[in-house]
């Protein structure tokens, strides 16, 4: 390990941020379910595809914030 090396506060945080945030957002998910359930099912697989991908969308900025501190 190189000897300069610090550990930071932004992951262990980030890490838990994370994991919290997904949590909501599939308690979301999940209660949209039951409106969406009434929905054709070729209605319903592209907007189940669109919600399973939108999560990973702000992902990539907040995994450099937790390597780096910057934003982008």
């Amino acid at each position: 390990m190189n000897d300069d090396y610090k550990p930071t506060w932004r992951k262990p945080v980030g890490i838990l941020a994370l994991i919290t945030a997904l949590m909501v957002y599939a308690g979301i998910v999940a209660a949209l379910s039951g409106p969406l359930s009434a929905l054709p099912v070729l209605v319903q697989t592209p907007v189940y595809l669109i919600l399973g991908v939108a999560w990973l969308l702000p992902l990539r900025r907040f995994l450099i914030w937790m390597e780096t501190g910057r934003w982008g």
